[in-house]
């Protein structure tokens, strides 16, 4: 099945001892670009996260934020040192004022938490720390597997504006058919029509102007580009069933794009060249959509 690279996952629990929560979103991007959030007293495990996020989540742009909220004091590991803290804060606002700036309490306030030893750390049992952690890991992997179901959802709808999109051209397409028998004939009466002075001249030559002739005829054939066409718009549709890629869909959208370029430049038809330019229009919708598959 189609995944959308745009989802979202959460997941909450609470203990007697804190409550946790983990959100994830997803958007798209060429490349993994992970951005993790972890509270200061899990910053040490941010490798492992970023790994776990990588492995599942494959590719595009992932934001994780882990929420951890003690519901005590010794529960919490580490406490604010509210007097350096105070005395942080007191002594910036003082040198910004002698300096002569105004400042935001709240940005100063979070400079002083930022300063060193703003934070006492209390020893907490190893036992218990990894038990939290086993207890928050699992809560992250619910919120991949929630955003994963969100990916696949987005990837379903997704699906639906490709198969409808691939129909739309391929209803085009079959105009274009209908149409090509009516071409070539007008073509060859543009022709004749040009070269009308001369066709009872005593230099016309009859055989080198039925070459020349046969020559644009072929110029203008479309014949291979409306077999091709439909055959790329067919494989399209079979990928779609078989759960292909982003890049895989944009690199047939190419070559769906080249055949119809070609249609266009050879045609010489003004009805051909309009369905050319709503082929064209849906085209870049599909193209647009391929970026945000993973």
């Amino acid at each position: 099945m189609l995944q959308s690279m745009t989802g979202f996952g959460s997941a909450t629990i609470e203990t007697d001892k804190m409550a946790v929560s983990v959100e994830i979103k997803t958007l798209n991007s060429k490349f993994s670009d992970i951005y993790c959030r972890l509270p200061r007293s899990f910053s040490n495990r941010e490798i492992e996260v970023r790994n776990l996020l990588s492995k599942e989540l494959e590719r595009g742009k992932i934001e994780m934020m882990l929420n951890v909220t003690p519901k005590d004091e010794e529960s919490a590991g580490t406490t604010v040192n509210r007097p350096l803290v105070k005395a942080y804060f007191k002594d910036l606002i003082q040198t910004a004022k002698e300096l002569g700036f105004e400042a935001s309490q709240t940005e100063v306030l979070r400079m002083a938490t930022m300063m060193p030893n703003a934070y006492n750390t209390n020893a907490l049992n190893t036992e218990e720390v990894e038990e939290e952690w086993k207890l928050i890991m699992k809560l992250i992997n619910q919120a991949i597997a929630n955003c994963k179901e969100f990916r696949l959802q987005e990837g379903q709808i997704t699906k639906l504006k490709f198969v409808e999109y691939i129909d739309v051209i391929d209803g085009l397409l079959q105009m274009v058919i209908e149409q090509d028998p009516k071409r070539i004939p007008a073509i060859r009466e543009r022709l004749e029509k040009s070269v009308a002075d001369f066709i009872n001249s005593e230099n016309f030559d009859k055989n080198r102007f039925e070459q020349e002739l046969i020559y644009y005829v072929e110029k203008y054939d479309i014949s291979e580009e409306k077999v091709r066409l439909t055959n790329h718009l067919d494989y399209f549709k079979k990928e779609l069933e078989i759960a292909s890629n982003g890049k895989k869909l944009n690199f047939i959208a190419q070559e769906i794009g080249r055949e119809i370029n070609t249609i266009g430049s050879k045609a010489n038809d003004a009805i051909i060249q309009r369905l050319v330019v709503q082929m064209k229009d849906e085209l870049e919708k599909i193209k647009e959509q391929t970026m945000n598959i993973l």
